[in-house]
C-alpha cells in the first residue's frame, strides 16, 4: 500500500495563484523536478506530491495540506525532516504548521522506549509531578558544579541535568563532569534516600556521543540529555534504538524557527523516541502562548496510536511561586524544570530553597 504522511503548510499568497503556488510547494517537497521529465507513470502516481486541500486564513495566508509519500522517507529521522521542509524552508512564504503520519511510520520510529511512566517509575514518583534543576553556568569549574549537583541532591530533587551549554570545554570536560557529578549525586543519595538522576548532556558527533554514553554507563546513570536539532534527529533515533535501557530527554535548542510550529517539534521528538521534551511553559521568558503550550503538551502525551507518551518538562522563567499554577496546568504527569530562579539563593540555603521547590510539589494536591 502506498502510504501517504499529510504535511500542513501555511502560505501566503493570493486567491488567484495559490493553487500553483501549493503544487510548486508539493514538486519541490517530493520529486524536485519539473513534471515534464518525469516519464515514469508510477512516480508521477506514487511519488509526486498531492495537494490534498487549500484553505483561506485571511490576511492573505491559505492553509495547504500537501500529502507525500511515505516511501520516500526511508524510515530515517532526517529524511522525515527534509521532506516535510527541507526545501521549502527556503521560501520566506511558506510555515510547515503539522504532520499527520499513516501507521506504517509511526511503526517504523516507534516513539520512546520508557516514556512518561518510566521516567515517574525511575524516581519512585507516585501520584505527582517530577522536579527538575540545572547545572550552570558555563564557565564554572568540575569542582564547582559537583558542588552544585550535590547541594541540590541533598535538596531531594528528582533530576538534576547539565545545562546545554556544557559540553566539553576546557574548564569542564564532560567525562571528569560526569564522574564528579555523579560521584557528588550519589553521596548526597546516600544521606536523604532518594533517586536522584544525574542527566548529562550529550554533545559531538556520533562517535563522540557513543564514548559519552559508556561513560554515563560506567557510573550507573541511565538518563541523558540530547538536543535533536543540534547534535541531528537521526543521532537521536539511532541513540534509541542501540540503547533501549537508557532514557533520552530532548532539549528545544533550534526549535524556535519561526516557520515551523514549536508543537510540530514536539511532536517529532515524541515520533523519534525522546522520552521527555524540555519546552518554554507559558509565561516565561520566550513568550510562549497558553494555546501554543497546550499543542505541545498534546503532542507530547496525548493518545496517538498506542505510542508511549513523553513526558513534557516546562522550562525558561520558572518560579517558585509558579508552582502551583503549574501544577494546576500540568498536572502529575510532568516534570517542572527550575533552573536561574533556584540557582540564584545563596550557597548557603540551596539547599532549604531547594526543599520547599520539592515539598511545593510533593504537598500539592492534585484535583
Amino acid at each position: 500500500m502506498n502510504e501517504r504522511l499529510q504535511a500542513f503548510y501555511r502560505i501566503r499568497g493570493d486567491a488567484s495563484s495559490i493553487e500553483e503556488r501549493a503544487r510548486g510547494v508539493a514538486i519541490e517537497q517530493s520529486v524536485e523536478a519539473p513534471l515534464a521529465v518525469i516519464r515514469d507513470p508510477r512516480i508521477l502516481s506514487d511519488i509526486v506530491g498531492q495537494v490534498a486541500s487549500i484553505e483561506d486564513q485571511g490576511g492573505g495566508w491559505f492553509g495547504v495540506r500537501i500529502d507525500l509519500a511515505s516511501a520516500t522517507v526511508g524510515e530515517d529521522a532526517g529524511q522525515l525532516l527534509n521532506m516535510l521542509f527541507g526545501n521549502a524552508s527556503l521560501y520566506d512564504d511558506v510555515v510547515l504548521d503539522d504532520a499527520v503520519f499513516p501507521p506504517g511510520l509511526l511503526a517504523a520510529f516507534g516513539g520512546p522506549r520508557h516514556g512518561a511512566a518510566g521516567l515517574l517509575a525511575r524516581a519512585k514518583a507516585e501520584g505527582r509531578a517530577l522536579t527538575c534543576s540545572a547545572l550552570k553556568p558555563q564557565g564554572l569549574t568540575v569542582e564547582e558544579l559537583a558542588a552544585l549537583a550535590y547541594s541540590l541532591a541533598l535538596g531531594g530533587l528528582d533530576y538534576i541535568k547539565d545545562d546545554h551549554g556544557l559540553a566539553n570545554q576546557s574548564f569542564s570536560p564532560f567525562e571528569d563532569r560526569v564522574r564528579a557529578c555523579a560521584t557528588a549525586v550519589r553521596k548526597a543519595g546516600a544521606t536523604t534516600g532518594r533517586p536522584t538522576r544525574y542527566v548529562p548532556n550529550l554533545n559531538g558527533h556520533f562517535g563522540q556521543i557513543e564514548r559519552q554514553i559508556g561513560i554515563a554507563r560506567s557510573e550507573g546513570l541511565d538518563t541523558a540529555m540530547i538536543a535533536p536539532m543540534i547534535a541531528g534527529v537521526p543521532t537521536l533515533q539511532a541513540l534509541c534504538r542501540a540503547h533501549p535501557d537508557f532514557a533520552f530527554i530532548a532539549h528545544p535548542a533550534m526549535t524556535g524557527a519561526t516557520r515551523v510550529s514549536p508543537y510540530l517539534f514536539a511532536k517529532l521528538f515524541r515520533l523519534f523516541g525522546a522520552d521527555a521534551s524540555i519546552f518554554p511553559n507559558p509565561g516565561g521568558r520566550f513568550g510562549f502562548t497558553m494555546a501554543c503550550c497546550d499543542k505541545i503538551t498534546d503532542a507530547l502525551r496525548g493518545p496517538w496510536d498506542g505510542l508511549r507518551a513523553s513526558l513534557p518538562v516546562p522550562a525558561g522563567g520558572m518560579t517558585l511561586q509558579r508552582v502551583p499554577e503549574l501544577l494546576d496546568y500540568y498536572g502529575r504527569d510532568a516534570m517542572l524544570l527550575i533552573g536561574g530562579a533556584l540557582l540564584s539563593a545563596p550557597p548557603e540555603t540551596l539547599v532549604k530553597e531547594t526543599a520547599t521547590f520539592v515539598r511545593a510539589v510533593t504537598d500539592y494536591r492534585y484535583g
